[in-house]
C-alpha cells in the first residue's frame, strides 16, 4: 500500500530526515516510536504532502506521491490528523466535520461518511452544533480524526493522537483506532506512548534523529532492550 524509500526533508538547511523508508500493508496499523525532535512529525508530513521531500520516493498504490500538492494526496486516499488537532475552533462540529469531504473524491459519500464518524463518535453527534474551541481535549481529538475520516481515506496519519490527553481518554482514542482499522482502513501511527501504540499495532519503526534506527514487530520491539528502557520505561 504505502512504500516509503530513502526519503529525506527538513526546513531551510537544517536536515530533519535522512534516508527513511517504511512500509505499510493493507489494513496494518503501523507505529512510528522516537523521542521528541526525532524528525516523526516531518516523517508524517513529508508523507501527507505538507512537507515537501528533498529525496526519495513516497508511494501510494504504486503512485508517486511527493511532487503531488496535500489536496491531491487526499484524493488518492491519504488523510493527515496533525499534532495539536488543528481544529477550526470558531465553527461548529458540523462545520469541521463537513471541511473533511471538501474534495471531489470524498463529497459524493458526504452523508455516509458523516453518519459513520457520528457513529464512531456520539459524543460528536450530541454536540454537533457546539462550536469547537468550546470542546475538551479528548473531544477535540475525536473531532480531528472524524475530520480526516470524512474524507473517506484507506490509509490514515496520525500524529500523537494522546498528547495532552488523560490516560482514560488515551485508552478510549487507541480502542477507537481499533475499531476504524476493523473497517479496513490502515493506520501508520506517531505517537510517544510506545505501550499504547505497539498494543494495537503489527509492526513499528523506531526514529532517532531522522534515521530509522530499529524495526520489527510490535512483539520484537517491545523485547528490545534498549527499547524498553527508552520508551517502555522498564
Amino acid at each position: 500500500m504505502l512504500q516509503v524509500d530513502g526519503l529525506g526533508t527538513g526546513y531551510g538547511r537544517a536536515q530533519a530526515l535522512h534516508d527513511v523508508s517504511l512500509r505499510v500493508e493493507d489494513g496494518e496499523i503501523v507505529t512510528i516510536l522516537g523521542p521528541n525532535g526525532a524528525g516523526k512529525t516531518s516523517l508524517v508530513n513529508a508523507i501527507a504532502g505538507v512537507l515537501r521531500p528533498w529525496g526519495g520516493s513516497v508511494t501510494f498504490d504504486g503512485i508517486e506521491m511527493t511532487t503531488l500538492p496535500p489536496h491531491r494526496v487526499i484524493e488518492h486516499g491519504m488523510a493527515l490528523v496533525p499534532e495539536g488537532r488543528r481544529i477550526f475552533p470558531k465553527m461548529t462540529v458540523t462545520e469541521n466535520l463537513d471541511l473533511g469531504s471538501y474534495t471531489a473524491t470524498a463529497r459524493p459519500g458526504h452523508d455516509a461518511a458523516l453518519e459513520s464518524v457520528y457513529r464512531i463518535f456520539p459524543r460528536l453527534k450530541e454536540r454537533h452544533r457546539q462550536v469547537a474551541g468550546t470542546l475538551s481535549g479528548g473531544e477535540q481529538q475525536m473531532l480531528a480524526i472524524g475530520r480526516a475520516l470524512m474524507a473517506q481515506p484507506r490509509l490514515l496519519l496520525l500524529d500523537e493522537p494522546s498528547l495532552g490527553l488523560a490516560p482514560i481518554v488515551v485508552e478510549n482514542i487507541f480502542e477507537v483506532l481499533r475499531e476504524v482499522n476493523a473497517t479496513g482502513v490502515s493506520i501508520l501511527l506517531v505517537e510517544q506512548n510506545a505501550v499504547e501504540a505497539l498494543d494495537i499495532a503489527a509492526r513499528g519503526y523506531v526514529l532517532e534523529e531522522g534515521r530509522v534506527v530499529g524495526e520489527g514487530t510490535a512483539a520484537e520491539l517491545e523485547q528490545d532492550e534498549r527499547l524498553r528502557k527508552a520508551y517502555l520505561g522498564l
